[in-house]
């Protein structure tokens, strides 16, 4: 019997503790308490828009110490009011850190912030057509020291080709693995950098022969589209809405962009070019070319290039669902660029201009 009441004591004892525990509110999750209010519930904003942002505390707990950041930068309020300057647009999480009783507490809330302006329309104007071999299936272009560097695709015809572009004729090309998909390629502190598709790995080459000196590896980006640089880092577009960043030397991802509009998050770059500050990327299968801002990922511009391809005569290799624009390469001593598409029999020199 001493035995059964020491038992129950000690359930008792036990209950008693939950009970407190429970009344205290030891089971209750703090982030399950709290949520980030933002200015008419939305989740999309424009860069440096001033928000309205206030703390939701459900069960009217004693908080303290309240602050917001977002990619680990601090951002202050103002009667109530948070200011979206930040350098980088898309997908961010904003973080609310403060104390609850001496517990430290941190939630979070997903939100978007676009571009502050709607691109600007651009057009294009034709200075020269030159010859193209329309059995390239074109991935990147690149000029280093007057020669045109092409990069072709699809698997068992994937090349890399050195070619006078007045002419057309190619100078000297190798022949990729047959198992790969050549992609896009951009010339670097005399390294040229070459991309596959979906075989995670890339390739480094001496441009002057076209010898390879090593492979390289892909890490958290999806693929490989465009590549394209700018005197010190390499950027490289994988499929999706993210730009990424890689080191020349060790070929590492450092980071992204992602490339937003005024209204929505689009992921559709694929060829690139540089050029003071701006990403010139084809958009897949369209007739077209964004401007993306290299620090923001804001989508600055559109060139329409509707028209382009009815000057192009269509060859054996013609495809129409993917005989599409793609190839685009700044001449620095000339001032202009070239684009072409794939299977394409001409190669344009254009000048790009803002539309009327």
């Amino acid at each position: 019997m001493k035995h059964f009441k020491g038992m129950m004591a000690k359930l008792f004892s036990i209950f008693g503790f939950l009970f407190f525990f429970l009344g205290c509110g030891g089971n209750e999750d703090p982030t399950k308490l709290f949520d980030i209010q933002l200015e008419g519930n939305k989740n999309k904003f424009q860069q440096k828009q001033e928000i309205g942002i206030a703390l939701s505390n459900k069960k009217d707990k004693e908080i303290s110490d309240i602050h917001y950041y977002i990619d680990g930068k601090e951002f202050p309020t103002t009667n109530g009011k948070l200011k979206l300057d930040i350098p980088t647009l898309g997908n961010k999480v904003l973080v609310a850190k403060f104390n609850l009783g001496e517990k430290s507490v941190e939630i979070e809330k997903r939100i978007k912030v676009l571009a502050p302006n709607p691109p600007e329309v651009y057009t294009y104007e034709i200075l020269n057509t030159y010859p193209h071999d329309p059995k390239a299936y074109t991935q990147g272009l690149e000029f280093n020291k007057g020669v045109l560097y092409e990069s072709t695709g699809k698997k068992g015809a994937s090349t890399l080709r050195k070619i006078n572009y007045e002419t057309g004729a190619v100078l000297q090309k190798i022949d990729l693995d047959k198992t790969v998909f050549g992609e896009g390629i951009t010339i670097l502190n005399d390294k040229l950098y070459q991309l596959t598709w979906q075989s995670g790995i890339g390739y480094v080459y001496n441009p002057d022969n076209l010898e390879k000196i090593k492979n390289f590896s892909y890490g958290e980006s999806r693929e490989g589209w465009g590549l394209c640089n700018d005197g010190e880092k390499l950027f490289k577009s994988d499929g999706t809405e993210k730009i990424w960043f890689l080191d020349p030397s060790t070929l590492k991802e450092q980071g992204y962009i992602e490339t937003v509009t005024n209204k929505s998050i689009f992921n559709m770059a694929n060829e690139l070019e540089y050029l003071d500050g701006k990403l010139y990327a084809n958009v897949y299968q369209k007739e077209s070319m964004m401007i993306i801002d290299a620090t923001s990922g804001a989508i600055e511009g559109v060139i329409n290039f509707g028209g382009l391809k009815n000057k192009v005569n269509k060859g054996p290799e013609w495809d129409d669902g993917n005989s599409v624009l793609n190839g685009v390469a700044y001449h620095k001593e000339r001032n202009t660029f070239f684009v072409t598409g794939k299977n394409w029999d001409k190669l344009f020199e254009v000048k790009i201009r803002k539309k009327n």
